[in-house]
């Protein structure tokens, strides 16, 4: 969301922020991303909480086929690219059929992160899929007209709550996208005490459960939902 420094510690954790490129594995596919930490800053490298809800997502075999699907504050990416390849689990034989079966992904940041985030997208696509995940700007709050209110099954978002000045919007932009059967699934490290504040004001307007945490990266994941539902995926 927010294309600002960011302090995460020293050592290898450092390196690996500041490295020009980033490889990983998921739906039976090698992803590799490039990385611009001293162009974009936290825009433009792969968080723990991605990775761990990238894992999440392909370890519960969430069906995300046939789903509209909407990830905040994508950064490089990588969430979105998965989402997508997950909701495209077909055999090849099959992959004439993709037009109506697949995950419908849209993958959002602010506007000078765009064309890292489509260029990455692009890269670690098959040309068939593709058409599915649309890189789009949104800033919260302010670009809420260009997407339909409640139209989407799944808001994802990784590591997005940080930036106290922003939770307001955020929220704002929860509510325009979620309709009663929309899941939000936020994967979160608890770095201060202000991410607990976000959550609590998240409480007031959504039903919060914590549906998974990560004790080596330290990384919750919660999943929210309008009302009082607790419904399986």
């Amino acid at each position: 969301m927010a294309l600002v420094p960011y302090e995460e510690g020293g050592g290898w954790a450092a390196r690996q922020l500041h490295s020009p490129s980033a490889t990983f594995h998921f739906a039976s596919r090698t992803i590799r991303l490039q990385q611009d930490w001293r162009r974009l800053g936290v825009a433009a490298v792969v968080w723990d909480a991605a990775v761990v809800l990238c894992a999440y997502l392909e370890m519960e075999g969430i069906d995300l086929r046939d789903r509209s699907v909407i990830e905040l504050g994508a950064g490089t990416g990588l969430l979105g690219i998965v989402v997508t390849l997950l909701g495209t689990k077909e055999p090849a034989e099959v992959r004439a059929f993709y037009s109506t079966c697949c995950a419908r992904v849209t993958i959002t940041d602010r506007a000078a992160a765009l064309e890292f985030l489509e260029s990455n997208v692009q890269a670690n696509l098959p040309p068939e899929l593709r058409p599915r995940a649309v890189v789009k700007e949104l800033t919260w709050g302010k670009d809420l007209d260009n997407f339909p209110p409640g139209a989407f099954d799944f808001v994802l978002g990784a590591d997005i709550v940080y930036l106290e000045e922003t939770f307001a919007e955020l929220l704002e932009t929860l509510e325009h996208l979620c309709s009663e059967r929309t899941v939000i699934l936020l994967s979160c490290r608890i770095r201060y005490e202000r991410d607990l504040q976000f959550l609590k004001m998240l409480r007031e307007r959504f039903s919060v459960f914590e549906v998974h945490y990560d004790s080596s990266k330290d990384v919750h994941i919660y999943k929210a939902q309008r009302g009082s539902r607790k419904d399986d995926f």
